[in-house]
């Protein structure tokens, strides 16, 4: 409303006007219905409680402890991160009792299969819930299949704290006898998630002996841990070349061998395990090395292969750092758009040169030359034929002791799969976000902050890695 002076306000005070009757007003504004607050007010992710962020991103379920059951939580939100697993228990309904797997007994079977028939209905329940479920079913069954997991601490009056790794182990050795197709077919576990060894024993006292080789399946990689490694790669070879003493017979006494071993087949699935615990027996407990020991998100296992293998992947392993080299590129031309673009947009009169240009960049989709594959390889179902690994999943402790502590599992996100990531001003830049599994409290977290579970402190410290053979496609 306009008098003669200004705009009339709601604390003006009308005496000071000298308004006289029949005086004309100038009312200015638009006929019509005033426009309404939005119903539901808009809240950033900051302003967000930690279960709202959850239900706006979609975040998965969690699984409830159920008295010091960390560590088969985190176990069980890694190895759900292997699609081929969840695959196969699919698989399961269609089988009959009679049906394949299982190398025991009938008894011994029958736990395998029970294990993962509730391992089955597990995964689905935290498909299908929105909280955290307790996996109660599938306790009672790896209590069974293994009593170790079922120990009470007498002094505590409840279960005792257990081995993460251990648990991952006999969760795999039992799906292995359990998701096989056929008594004469390779299970998942074996195609998938598991390699071949070849291992040769040389003694440098007798060299007319004659070299002992042997060929082996594995399920990890062991990284062994002492002053001298710094990263995983270093852990890794220490455990493939050792000294070993033992009896000759061409010498009649003990002398040491050189065994070497390297890799014949590597699995889709490679698991890592560190070495972080050792017998003090001042304490009389397992004690906890927390030296960091820094692990990459992309890992090159091919130096750790035979010279055959190697030969083999060359074409597949060129064909992905060319990939890679294009993605890189494309990365850093984009991040320069979008810092031009914000400049652009916030220099003040550049209305007119912000709409004339986007500060896009066009740019081609990566592509790399073409190759060939190894022929063995790309009939070889399960295998990685390049040799190169990207990180899918962790299981970290945090404590000192291997009885005491607690596990947590941290699982990537896959692109475009489940809920939106988080964006907006002040979100950090990442190239993939992860799942932070702390039993059934779930939030997201950076590959930064992955990066800095390597240890070297009273912090979440990386026990198992997770890798995946970088897709070809």
């Amino acid at each position: 409303i306009l008098v003669k002076g200004g705009q009339l306000k709601d604390d003006t005070d009308m005496s000071t006007l000298g308004l006289k009757e029949n005086a004309v007003l100038m009312m200015m504004g638009t006929v019509g219905e005033l426009p309404k607050a939005p119903a539901t007010q808009t809240k950033f992710i900051e302003d967000m409680s930690e279960n709202e962020v959850a239900q706006a991103l979609a975040i998965p379920a969690g699984l409830v402890n159920l008295g010091n059951t960390c560590y088969m939580n985190a176990t069980l939100q890694c190895l759900k991160a292997v699609t081929e697993m969840k695959e196969a228990l699919d698989k399961l309904k269609t089988q009959s009792s009679g049906g394949g797997g299982g190398s025991g007994g009938s008894q011994g079977s029958s736990v395998h299969k029970s294990l993962a028939s509730s391992l089955k209905s597990l995964f689905e329940q935290l498909n299908e819930s929105g909280e955290g479920v307790p996996p109660m079913v599938f306790l009672h069954m790896l209590r069974q299949m293994s009593p170790k997991f079922g120990e009470v601490d007498p002094r505590a009056g409840g279960y005792r704290q257990q081995d993460a790794e251990e648990c991952w182990n006999e969760i795999l050795t039992s799906l292995d006898q359990s998701l096989s197709p056929g008594s004469n077919e390779p299970s998942m576990i074996e195609k998938y998630m598991s390699g071949t060894m070849v291992t040769t024993w040389r003694a440098d006292d007798a060299p007319e002996e004659t070299p002992t080789v042997n060929q082996e399946r594995f399920r990890k990689l062991d990284c062994h841990i002492d002053s001298s490694v710094n990263y995983v790669s270093q852990g890794i070879h220490k455990g493939l070349e050792q000294v070993i003493e033992k009896r000759s017979e061409s010498l009649g006494r003990n002398t040491e061998y050189k065994v070497v071993s390297r890799i014949a087949r590597l699995p889709k699935y490679l698991t890592v395990a560190y070495n972080r615990f050792f017998w003090k027996a001042s304490e009389s407990v397992e004690a906890k090395i927390v030296k960091s020991v820094k692990f990459p998100l992309d890992l090159d296992v091919s130096e750790f292969c035979t010279p055959e293998l190697q030969d083999k992947m060359r074409p597949a392993k060129q064909y992905l750092r060319e990939l890679e080299d294009k993605k890189a590129l494309e990365r850093k031309l984009a991040k320069r758009a979008r810092y031009e673009k914000d400049e652009e947009e916030g220099a003040k009169g550049s209305s007119e040169k912000a709409a004339g240009s986007s500060g896009d960049v066009e740019m081609e989709s990566a592509e790399a030359a073409p190759f060939e594959l190894d022929p063995e390889l790309k009939a070889d179902v399960g295998c990685n034929p390049s040799g190169v690994y990207e990180l899918i999943g962790v299981v970290t402790h945090i404590g000192r002791t291997a009885n005491s502590g607690h596990y947590i599992g941290w699982v990537r996100k896959e692109k475009g799969v489940g809920g939106p990531e988080p964006s907006g001003k002040g979100i950090p830049e990442t190239q993939h976000w992860w799942y932070k599994f702390d039993d059934d409290n779930v939030s997201m977290v950076t590959d930064s902050d992955i990066l800095r579970l390597c240890g070297g402190g009273d912090w979440h410290t990386a026990y198992v890695t997770l890798y995946r053979a970088k897709s070809l496609e």
